[in-house]
């Protein structure tokens, strides 16, 4: 199974794709962000996340893409707004690809991945580097907010042990 994770933005969307064998062994395969120019326009932020998004989902054929589920903060209620924009041009891509979209929250996906869901990105990130074996250093936070979506998904549905 190739499971895609994408953590919303419009500054950076973090995506993080990794595969789960038949035996449950989990193996990552790409990471990293989308960035659209900070200078530009909402529309012109939008289709950078559209077109990067289309391409790495036909390159990559997810069979499932898990989305970072919208919330709000009282401290900064923008933010649901802004993030809003991105997650609607995710779930277009999905519509048009033909991928099946799960949403999960930030706290039940680092619940499973960390054991916290309280747990801060920069404690995500170590653990997911620890799992997937990579170098913290080498993931902005963003994508290993992505990689911890596909890996927490895989541990939720699948019964993959992290």
């Amino acid at each position: 199974m190739k499971i895609m994770g994408i953590d919303p933005g419009l500054k950076a969307t973090g995506y993080g794709v990794v595969t789960v064998d038949k035996d449950g062994r989990v193996k990552p395969v790409e990471a990293g962000i989308i960035e659209p120019k900070q200078t530009g326009a909402l529309p012109e932020k939008l289709l950078k996340i559209h077109t990067h998004l289309t391409g790495l989902v036909v390159r990559h054929k997810p069979d499932v893409l898990v989305l970072e589920k919208l919330y709000s903060h009282v401290k900064h209620p923008v933010t649901s707004s802004i993030m809003g924009h991105a997650r609607g041009v995710i779930c277009l891509v999905c519509a048009e690809q033909g991928l099946l979209l799960v949403e999960e929250s930030p706290k039940r996906i680092r619940k499973a991945v960390v054991g916290n869901g309280n747990a801060s990105k920069e404690q995500t990130c170590r653990v997911v580097a620890q799992v997937l074996k990579v170098d913290a250093d080498k993931l902005t936070l963003d994508a290993s907010d992505a990689l911890a979506l596909a890996l927490g998904y895989a541990s939720m549905s699948r019964g993959i042990q992290i």
